[in-house]
């Protein structure tokens, strides 16, 4: 079966299905189509499947007209048929694996994605998993769905490990120029999913065993969150002692080797960083063990978005307002610059702690129009000179490209930024605070004057 299986990819007569159409799996399915694979793809949202069909894109990294011409041709087939998974010979599962609000993984998409395919199977299947999960999670939970219906991994059906890597907005890196990491239940799994990437991937990284390759994806992003949160706490550092974290930072950057710059900021969003420690640290708590720097680092993220609400307040307060009865006007509310994406951003929190204090808060953000919270459907506002006279306080959240920060430091009174978005703006009529004190009494000046 392996020596089958192997021959249908590497002359693109193998079907591949990629269940779950979102941020990863829908420029996956895009790679796969440009290597020559007719590619099913599966989605529990009809509307999903409906606009793929139609030629939309609901991705921001998958242009329109890349996608169109696979659909039209009939070589990448939308639907929400699980049946049609048994049309497959590789299936690829990047379903969401969110975290419960005790922070333990849920993985219940991955186990209904599991059994869908279980359901659909035929021998001499590859399945490989691409949700960040914890180590051991292909293992212990896919591998038993498979060998309870009496199939051997390794020889019936074929299992592996590759964690994602999207970096939503990222005009360097993409699907298919990021290194690939894979591991294998067995050699033979191992051997036959790197194939299947190699075919549409740039480089593949093999790995010995699945636990490497899914400890792997929580390195990186535990890596990233521990520096995030010190960078934040040398933030809060800087503020009591009155120096200019950015100038910090940007000298430090200059060190040519044994440093590399994080940048603060008003909390962590994203479905990673935020996330993907967590699995570990839950996967360790079950072994008796405690993470400390990825406790510590969670506790430091987790209360920006309160150190920038206090910040807000303390101006307003120079002011002689309260921020109770202010009108307070958030620019950026996607998780990171110039993507759609809002998960688990921080301009959200930020939102709700201001508004908790009694202030009336709206939001602008180019590539946010509008969103939904529960029930609550919230519109966004124009930047307009009107808007910002307006407004008691402007506080950049999130600092896209395509906003007009001069404008901002001109009309506005008051700017809390916590990005240092204004740094390169002309001075003008806006009191300018930073998210650590500048080196003033005040813990501000005017935008440009550094």
């Amino acid at each position: 079966m392996k020596a089958k299986l192997l021959a249908r990819i590497n002359d693109r007569s193998a079907t591949v299905a990629v269940v779950g159409l979102g941020y990863v799996g829908l420029p996956l399915a895009l790679e796969f189509m440009r290597a020559g694979f007719r590619v099913i793809g599966f989605d529990v949202s009809q509307r999903v499947v409906d606009g793929l069909l139609a030629g939309r894109s609901h991705i921001q990294d998958v242009p329109e007209d890349q996608l169109r011409p696979f659909v039209e041709s009939g070589q990448f087939m939308p639907t929400t048929d699980k049946a049609r998974l048994g049309d497959a010979d590789v299936i690829s599962i990047a379903v969401p694996t969110p975290l419960s609000k005790t922070r333990d993984p849920d993985m219940s998409y991955v186990l209904s994605a599991v059994d869908a395919v279980v359901s659909n199977f035929h021998p001499g299947l590859l399945v490989v998993l691409e949700s960040t999960t914890y180590p051991g999670t292909t293992r212990e939970l896919m591998g038993p769905r498979f060998e309870e219906r009496g199939l051997t991994v390794g020889k019936d059906v074929f299992l592996a490990f590759s964690p994602e890597r999207v970096d939503p907005g990222n005009t360097k890196y993409h699907t298919r120029n990021t290194p690939k990491v894979v591991g294998g239940i067995t050699p033979a799994c191992t051997e036959l999913a790197c194939a299947l990437y190699a075919a549409a991937i740039d480089t593949v990284v093999p790995v010995s065993t699945t636990e490497a390759a899914e400890l792997v994806k929580l390195l990186e992003n535990t890596f990233r969150a521990v520096n995030i949160g010190l960078v934040n706490e040398m933030a809060i550092i800087c503020d009591r002692l009155g120096v200019d974290v950015w100038e910090v930072i940007d000298a430090a950057a200059t060190k040519p080797f044994g440093f590399m710059k994080f940048t603060p900021g008003p909390g962590i969003g994203g479905h990673c960083i935020p996330l993907d420690p967590h699995y570990l640290a839950w996967k360790m708590r079950m072994l008796n063990y405690k993470t400390r720097f990825i406790d510590l680092a969670s506790d430091i993220n987790s209360a920006m978005p309160d150190f920038v609400v206090e910040k807000v307040s303390r101006a307003l307060n120079e002011d002689r307002k309260a921020v109770n009865g202010s009108r307070i006007l958030v620019v950026g509310v996607a998780y990171k610059p110039n993507i759609d994406d809002m998960r688990e951003s921080p301009a959200l929190d930020v939102i709700h702690l201001l508004e908790g204090r009694g202030a009336t808060v709206v939001y602008h953000d180019p590539f946010v129009t509008s969103f939904r919270e529960g029930s609550e459907q919230r519109e966004g506002v124009a930047l307009t000179p009107a808007e910002l006279e307006r407004s008691d306080a402007v506080v950049i959240v999130t600092d896209h490209r395509d906003v007009d920060y001069q404008l901002i430091v001109d009309r506005a009174a008051l700017v809390v930024d916590t990005r240092n978005a204004t740094a390169h703006a002309r001075r003008s009529r806006a009191r300018v605070v930073a998210l650590s004190a500048l080196p003033s009494s005040t813990d501000a000046e005017p935008a440009g004057a550094r």
